[in-house]
């Protein structure tokens, strides 16, 4: 807390950002800055730029000549972060690692081993997704120093208080990924945020003159933030009201993890102009589709930014000698955009309309696990509708608060703000809370919430954004054919602060240890009035899923037998992580389980 600089990081999907505050300016000056951030935009060429791609190129040896990725703290790098390693994915995407963020909410994988770029071919080199995301968050703080701590040492950023975003949806693994890449790169001083909240703070940060949020909500107003970004939908909902003649701002919930984001319409847009080719009789193999997938990403991103453009062009690298240039050319015009994701990502539906789940073959290719209904709309419907079932009362927003680089196209807003508004039983206008900079609000929200910590600016309550539980095996005698049943044990309720715990110690349990066992943890984000050591029976049938489960030995500690009597005590960190400790009776021996232990503690 004593650090000069509160330093907000957003390690994104598609770009990640970094903003900071000084606090040793006066009050009225310390407000969220841009960090520019130098990277590679062409071989030998580097430029500072506010955001950084969140793009890896991995060249081959001798593809690019030597020293053409040098940057200012590393003469000798030889690999691309950021504009150019984009820019050069495109026409080789087997060497570009892209939407790593997904891949480290990926349970079907080992989010520790190289495996990226997923599809690249035999021999190539690869990162894990948790090595990917050091990666980003090292180019960061490289930047920063070479900026900022070149000759104050103690201005280093691992010396400064850190803020990393992540989105609500995050389990509690996925969580503690993050934070791990994070202290690879240095970054121990470190508190998690999640991105809608930040996205919120950056809000009332742009309206901090002289409170002027305050008018612009009221009591009894149910915020929505609608966060769409290049891999995931976020919703949360915040609740304003009102305590000792204060607004009070609390987060009341979060949606579940929906992979579904920029990415999926890229792809969306790519099968479009694939579609054209194949009427001009030019069928595309898997790496040009991947060309074309990069290719019409950016041409998306053109006609957001300049709404006057009709179309834009696509260039794919070609296959045959035939062709001309050895290129295949198509446009994506602004009309096809516009159709192609109003109508497959935000048709109007009622709001008791849900997802629609497709039938899966019975083999897939092992990839992300992409939301089986492209349809934001319905997913949102969803949302709101079992909140309000688990609230016992209608949950409509009154407001909205876009984030996310999809929503700088304005069609994408306005059907938004038109579905919400034909929900609402009082048929009253949804108001919009602008965000000015959707890019770079996420990283200077998590600068504003830095300053809050130190008591400056208005805090949202929240905690966990989830119910925790574990799994506990029934005592009933084992029946031939079937296993035991498992009861959901809450351990950790929704809300539940940073820096606090929580003891069961009258509840007791035997623990195995000396043999390998599985540890089953769950979760649920519509049952938010479950308290420590509520016990769900038929959990899967009560808003309870299941979570990646820990699979581990755990030493007997001078303990006789394999099952120890034991009482459990929860801790939520300060940095947003979930911790479970299993205590022996005299309490000399704890063991911890963490959501994503592989090996014992």
């Amino acid at each position: 807390m004593s650090s000069r600089y509160v330093v907000g990081i957003d390690l994104g999907t598609t770009n990640c950002a970094l903003s900071y505050v000084d606090t040793q300016l006066s009050p009225e000056e310390q407000h969220p800055v841009d960090l520019g951030i130098p990277q590679v935009i062409s071989p030998g060429l580097v430029e500072t730029r506010t955001l950084l791609p969140s793009y890896l190129y991995l060249p081959n040896p001798g593809e690019i000549p030597a020293g053409s990725l040098q940057l200012p703290w590393d003469p000798e790098c030889d690999f691309a972060v950021g504009e150019f390693a984009r820019s050069q994915g495109r026409f080789v995407p087997t060497r570009l690692v892209s939407s790593a963020k997904s891949w480290l909410c990926h349970p079907g994988v080992d989010r520790k081993s190289p495996i990226l770029p997923w599809k690249s071919e035999d021999g190539a080199r690869r990162v894990s997704p948790v090595e990917a995301s050091t990666i980003y968050l090292n180019h960061l703080k490289n930047a920063w120093n070479h900026q900022m701590a070149s000759i104050e040492k103690d201005h280093r950023l691992e010396n400064q208080e850190v803020v990393l975003t992540v989105p609500a949806s995050f389990d509690a693994a996925a969580r503690d990924l993050t934070v791990e890449a994070a202290r690879a790169a240095g970054l121990e001083n470190l508190t998690l945020l999640e991105e809608p909240q930040a996205a919120f703070y950056s809000w009332i940060d742009s309206h901090d003159k002289k409170n002027s949020w305050r008018k612009e909500v009221k009591v009894g107003d149910l915020v929505l933030i609608c966060d769409v970004g290049g891999g995931t939908t976020d919703l949360t909902l915040i609740q304003v009201g009102e305590e000792k003649g204060q607004l009070v701002l609390t987060r009341v919930a979060i949606g579940d993890h929906i992979l579904l984001g920029g990415d999926n319409m890229d792809l969306a847009l790519a099968q479009s102009v694939s579609n054209k080719f194949s009427q001009q009789k030019i069928r595309l193999d898997q790496g040009q589709m991947l060309m074309l997938w990069h290719a019409c990403r950016a041409a998306k991103e053109k006609l957001f930014s300049d709404p006057g453009l009709e179309s834009v062009p696509v260039t794919v690298l070609g296959r045959s000698s035939k062709l001309i240039a050895g290129t295949i050319k198509g446009d994506l015009s602004s009309d096809e955009v516009k159709r192609s994701l109003l109508d497959g990502f935000f048709p109007s539906c009622s709001l008791d309309e849900q997802p629609k789940q497709s039938i899966g073959t019975g083999l897939q290719e092992i990839g992300l696990p992409y939301a089986s209904d492209p349809a934001i709309s319905r997913h949102m419907a969803n949302f709101i509708s079992r909140q309000a079932q688990s609230m016992g009362k209608p949950m409509t927003p009154s407001c909205i608060l876009f984030n996310g680089g999809v929503f700088k196209a304005h069609s994408l807003r306005d059907r938004v703000v038109s579905i919400l508004e034909s929900w609402k039983e009082d048929k009253s206008g949804l108001r919009i809370l602008d965000n000015h900079d959707l890019d770079r609000a996420v990283a200077r929200g998590a600068a504003y919430f830095g300053m809050v910590r130190r008591g400056k600016g208005v805090r949202i309550r929240g905690g966990t954004a989830r119910a925790y539980y574990i799994g506990v095996q029934t005592s009933i005698p084992a029946i031939p054919g079937a296993a035991p049943p498992i009861k959901a044990l809450c351990v950790a309720p929704f809300g539940m602060e940073e820096g606090t715990e929580a003891n069961l110690p009258k509840m007791e349990f035997g623990l195995s240890v000396v043999y390998p066992a599985e540890f089953r943890f769950l979760g649920s984000s519509v049952r938010p009035h479950d308290t420590v050591g509520t016990v769900v029976e038929d959990w899967d049938l009560e808003g309870i899923e299941e979570l990646a489960p820990v699979s581990t030995t755990l030493d007997a500690r001078g303990q006789t037998g394999s099952i120890v009597p034991v009482h459990l005590q929860s801790r939520v960190t300060d940095v947003g992580t979930l911790e479970l400790w299993c205590l022996s009776r005299d309490e000399k021996d704890r063991w911890k389980l963490e959501f994503n232990v592989r090996e014992k503690d």
